[in-house]
This record gives structure tokens, C-alpha cells and sequence, in this order.
């Protein structure tokens, strides 16, 4: 078999972003370009899958679906510098051209999705003037609070942005494909960390929570179950030093229990209405 041709820069990075954490190659990076750091990858695999791998043609393939910039290339989200070591490789973005606007003041706006009546009428609340004050709502076009966040935001004619937690050759969920298209062809984006074809796991949805805070100024947290994808979220933001803000939770519905603990150990500021919540941005 003839030996594969090296790959160009943006290939390389968008291999080593397929099958590596970005703390995983970091310090090679700093020393190697991209292409010499996937070639030495390629000849330390004794499984021989990276040799199998083909860069150019799988972005290429890619392109089909989104495009994938790094972080040399204009309107890469500054905030992502938080991440440190973790801060991607690249993205793979729907909207490209929208996201140096979208990403200069973002605001997260997330919760449960078996979401409650109460949670999506505040939801509306919160993300309506969220986006009247001129931030962008961030979300992850989940069932429940999160797609609410989206529709909101859409009816005060701002663009919002969607972190999905799979390639984005289809949302997540499918459901919400028609969504995913109206928040792109109305000036918003979508992005994510992974390649067309990446299935959703338990890993993307936490990497994914982290990518949506990082590019987020603050984390408004609407309703949470305990021990839910949503605190993912919630711990993310403490993690990476983002405002952590609740709604009120609602009075004795377990589907809001982590939002009130979250309160009660002071490690989120409660801000009963969307004006307190908008003075803390």
C-alpha cells in the first residue's frame, strides 16, 4: 500500500481533533505543526486505525455538511482562551459567516428537558430579554427549556447560537432539524466539537456543556433535576469561573431540586426576574 501524502495543516488539526482531546496533543503542538504531529501519531498507533484514516478526504467529506475553523482563522471565539489546554482544535460550524457577531457577548440560557409549564413560560421570559438587551442566547436545541431559550430569542428577531453534542450532518434531536435550519437561515449558528456522523454519548454532552459555557459570558440556569445533564452545565460554569443565575425554582417539584441546592449552597445567584438577572450581566 502506498504511503498516504502528508496532510495539509487544516486537515491535520481536524484528524487530531477527531481521535484526540486537545490536552492530549497539546504539548506536541507547541513544538510541531499539526501535520508532523498527526504523522507521528500515525506511526505510534500500533493498530494501524490512524494510518487507515485518510485527513484530507475526511474533511473534505465533512465540508459537505459544515465547515471547520481553527483557532488561527478569523471570528474564532476569543472566550474559548478559558479552556486553556482544552480549548479545541477546531469547530465544526453551520453559520460561520454570523458567528464573530453572535459569540461578542453570549449568554447561556439552559435547563431541563422534561421541562415544566412554569419553566418554559419563565424561559420565554428570561431569553426574550436576554436577547432585547442585545446578548446572544445560547443553547443546545434541546427538547424542554433549551429549545424554548431558541424560540424566544427568534421572536425578538436576534439570531441565537446552538452548542450540539453530535456532528452536525443532523440535530439533536432529530426533531428539532426544522429548528436547527431556521436558527441558521435567520443569522444565527450552530456548532460543534465533532465530525458528520458523530453519535450523541454521555462524553459529547459533557464536553459539549463545557464548549457552551466557555463561549458563554454567563450561564442562566432555568430549571434543574438533580444529578441531570443540565448540571453538567451548572458545574461547568463553577468550574470556569462563568455567573452562575437561576430563576426561582418552583416550590416542591422535584424537577427543580438541583436549582434550589444549587442556591442553598450558595454557589448560584438566585435573580427572581429577568431585569436582576440582566443588571448581574
Amino acid at each position: 500500500m502506498p504511503a498516504a501524502r502528508t496532510p495539509s495543516e487544516r486537515s491535520a488539526l481536524a484528524a487530531l481533533a477527531a481521535h484526540f482531546a486537545p490536552e492530549e496533543v497539546a504539548e506536541d503542538l507547541a513544538a510541531h505543526s499539526a501535520a508532523d504531529v498527526w504523522q507521528q501519531r500515525v506511526q505510534a498507533d500500533a493498530s494501524g486505525r490512524l494510518a487507515r484514516y485518510r485527513p484530507e478526504e475526511e474533511l473534505n467529506r465533512s465540508l459537505l455538511y459544515c465547515q471547520f475553523i481553527t483557532r488561527s482563522d478569523e471570528g474564532w471565539p476569543t472566550a474559548l482562551t478559558v479552556l486553556g489546554e482544552r480549548q479545541p482544535l477546531g469547530l465544526r460550524v453551520l453559520g460561520r459567516e454570523h458567528l464573530p457577531e453572535l459569540t461578542a457577548s453570549t449568554v447561556a440560557v439552559t435547563g431541563n428537558r422534561n421541562a415544566t409549564a412554569h419553566a418554559l413560560t419563565t424561559t420565554q421570559d428570561y431569553a426574550h430579554a436576554i436577547a432585547e438587551a442585545g446578548h446572544t442566547v445560547t443553547a443546545t436545541l434541546a427538547f424542554g427549556v433549551d429549545a424554548a431559550a431558541h424560540r424566544a430569542a427568534a421572536l425578538t428577531g436576534r439570531a441565537s447560537l446552538a452548542v450540539l453534542p453530535r456532528g452536525l450532518d443532523r440535530a439533536h434531536p432529530y426533531a428539532h432539524a426544522s429548528l436547527m435550519k431556521q436558527i441558521v437561515s435567520s443569522g444565527g449558528a450552530v456548532i460543534s466539537l465533532y465530525p458528520p456522523g458523530t453519535p450523541a454519548s454521555g462524553a459529547t454532552h459533557q464536553a459539549s456543556a463545557r464548549l457552551l459555557v466557555a463561549v458563554s459570558k454567563a450561564v442562566v440556569l432555568i430549571e434543574a433535576l438533580d444529578h441531570s445533564h443540565t448540571l453538567r452545565t451548572a458545574q461547568a460554569a463553577l468550574d470556569l469561573h462563568r455567573p452562575l443565575l437561576t430563576a426561582r425554582p418552583a416550590e416542591d417539584d422535584i424537577r427543580d431540586g438541583g436549582t434550589a441546592r444549587l442556591i442553598a449552597e450558595q454557589r448560584a445567584v438566585l435573580c427572581p426576574d429577568p431585569a436582576q438577572a440582566l443588571a448581574l450581566l
